[in-house]
């Protein structure tokens, strides 16, 4: 796991190394254990090194082949290296290191850009192909690993934070109107924008190609897509459910590959339980780290936010090493500035207890695993999928679910919010940016489980790809490595095509399930079906307790809710309401003061679009001067 950095001048002239240097040494904290630099004329490539997997020197990178016509700079793991390798050495090839890197670029050497279909893993790399004087960038199926590039004229850019790309003197840092319209809708930005104008964030499952003297932006190609959808022939549920036992063991073992100590986060949850209960059979004694929190001033539905007691009592199950850190009200600001240095931009959720998780989790070890996609692949978050399961076809399913996910300001606000600048976004629908993201429409939607299969798409594309961002940005951050088991490509495949049935628990019931349910709907959604997740949970009934299986959903959430109306609130109107920030440059002070006071006087419950202003000021104080 690395950080990766890169300058590709199109005009022909020489790439300048100490620009390069600069690049790379601004995200050494993604790789303290070394770092590397190829300058070939035009191109300049730099590398830092975080080592996992073969140690020694043979590991260091930029990585060139030995005919000199390629060079790589990689960013992930890819957990099939070794079989991948048996077979590049039956062809003829001979290898230098036991990295996997090097199996990449010999890949690449052997198959071209088809060598993607090959590799079960996380990955975001960049390939100088001397042969056709193309620069290709690569980023994995589902962009665990984040890789942003630029172009400034002639200058081409890439790296794996937007920092990197900022130390070169011809970047330019503007505010990008249309993104932060994006992510104030959303919390989120579905498109490739981010909220630097011209930085964009390759999409997941895709590489790009730019050559020299190219007047135009990297060619970009789509290898691979999500393909939710019911079987057509559906085998019996107990194939399904011995199918998927044994595809979650072999992902979990595949991914325990690692030459540094390996840990696991144990939330109290069945995620990370499931992780945990799995590892621990190879790993005994294996390390695992928990975040809680400080409840004494919570109030209401926070008060079950600390899972502590949960992990706890799984931790004694399985033997664990296990440590535990607790969030207080004031520890937000405290890491706000560096984690807005870090995150760069804001994405779904908010973010500060993943980077006190990661920062405790690197203190131990340098890898750890994370229950990240579970959710979104089996059916976790059912209350949100029956807000538009029966609907009139596709543009009537958009309207229904485009509601529900205006997480910040809805259509009826975003006008007057963003006042100061509403004549350069007026043309911006964010309703299209929505139905964007489904790229493939031709599906017929008749059934209940065509609209949630469309559900889980849909989030798989953005909730899920926000909260990798996020993932990989924090535990970088501690130069500490993170895995995600849920998403080894053979077990996603299952998920694809696992019967929407088997996930969720009764859809005749469920269906009638009112929204206008008062108090808290997630608690009251799982008391009525407990729902979400069911051939998962049948599955780990084998490895985790009762309790554990059946439990209601809980997110890891911070009990802010409340703190910003007590403990925090001086720190929010400090930030929010005093002196000139710097997001009253795009947005409507009374407005925003306006929405901020619903919750401070506790009419509504803004923690999210607060959570977001705080960052977002953050981020625009350290990037814009």
């Amino acid at each position: 796991m690395c950080g990766i950095a890169g300058i590709f001048n199109l005009s022909g002239s020489p790439a300048d190394p100490e620009v390069l240097r600069k690049m790379a040494d601004v995200i050494a904290h993604r790789g303290p254990d070394g770092e590397g630099f190829h300058v070939e004329g035009m191109i300049g490539l730099g590398h830092r090194r975080l080592a996992i997997i073969d140690l020694s020197e043979a590991g260091k990178q930029p990585m060139l082949t030995a005919d000199e016509q390629l060079a790589l700079v990689y960013n992930g793991e890819i957990y099939n290296f070794q079989e991948l390798r048996a077979e590049l050495e039956s062809r003829g090839h001979q290898f230098r290191s036991r990295t996997d890197s090097e199996v990449v670029l010999q890949a690449w050497q052997e198959w071209g850009p088809e060598c993607v279909h090959r590799f079960n893993g996380m990955f975001a790399f960049a390939i100088w192909d001397k042969r056709n004087q193309s620069l290709y960038l690569v980023r994995d199926r589902y962009g665990i690993k984040p890789l942003y590039w630029a172009r400034w004229g002639s200058t081409f850019l890439f790296g794996s934070e937007q920092k990197a790309i900022l130390q070169h003197p011809d970047a330019r840092r503007e505010v990008d109107p249309e993104a932060m319209l994006e992510y104030f809708t959303f919390q989120n930005i579905f498109t490739d924008r981010t909220l630097l104008k011209n930085v964009r964030l390759l999409p997941p499952g895709t590489i790009a190609r730019i050559s020299p003297g190219s007047d135009k932006d990297p060619e970009l190609t789509r290898y691979w897509d999500y393909d939710f959808r019911e079987p057509e022939n559906p085998v019996d549920p107990r194939e399904y459910r011995e199918e998927l036992d044994r595809l979650i063991k072999q992902a979990v073992s595949r991914q325990l590959v690692s030459d540094v100590e390996l840990g696991s986060y144990l939330s109290g949850g069945m995620d990370s339980g499931t992780l945990t209960a799995l590892a621990s059979r190879e790993l005994p004694y294996i390390k695992t780290f928990t975040c809680g929190f400080d409840l004494s001033s919570a109030s209401g539905i926070e008060m079950s936010f600390d899972e502590r007691v949960k992990a706890e009592a799984m931790s004694a199950v399985y033997k664990t090493e296990h440590y535990e850190m607790v969030l207080k009200a004031g520890d937000m600001e405290r890491a706000m500035p560096t984690l807005a240095y870090h995150l760069e931009e804001p994405r779904v959720g908010q973010s500060y207890p993943n980077y006190y998780a990661s920062k405790l989790a690197s203190k131990f070890v340098k890898v750890v695993l994370s229950g990240a996609g579970g959710d979104e692949l089996f059916g976790g978050y059912p209350w949100r999928y029956y807000r538009a399961v029966r609907c009139d076809g596709f543009e009537d399913y958009i309207d229904q679910y485009y509601v529900y996910w205006q997480r910040l300001i809805d259509n009826t606000n975003i006008k007057k919010v963003f006042a100061p600048i509403w004549s350069q976004v007026d043309h911006v629908w964010t309703r299209d940016i929505f139905r964007d993201v489904f790229e493939q429409r031709d599906i017929e939607l008749e059934r209940p489980e065509d609209f949630i299969n469309h559900s889980l798409y849909f989030e798989a594309k953005t909730f899920l790809h926000g909260l990798l961002v996020v993932e990989d940005k924090l535990s970088m951050s501690h130069g500490l490595e993170s895995r995600v088991p849920f998403l080894d490509n053979d077990l996603v495949d299952f998920a694809m095509s696992c019967p929407v049935g088997l996930k969720l628990n009764n859809l005749d019931s469920v269906l009638k399930f009112d929204e206008n349910t008062t108090g808290n709907k997630t608690v009251a959604y799982f008391q009525k079906t407990n729902d979400g997740k069911q051939i998962l949970r049948d599955v780990m009934r084998s490895y985790i307790p009762e309790h554990i299986v059946d439990a209601v959903k809980q997110g890891f959430s911070a009990p802010d809710g409340s703190w910003f109306k007590g403990e925090s609130i001086d720190y929010v109107r400090n930030t929010l309401m005093e002196g000139d920030p710097f997001i009253y440059q795009f947005m409507d002070r009374d407005s925003v003061t306006e929405l901020v006071d619903d919750h401070l006087q506790g009419h509504q419950n803004r923690r999210l679009f607060i959570w977001s202003l705080l960052n977002v000021e953050q981020w625009m104080a350290q990037t814009l001067v």
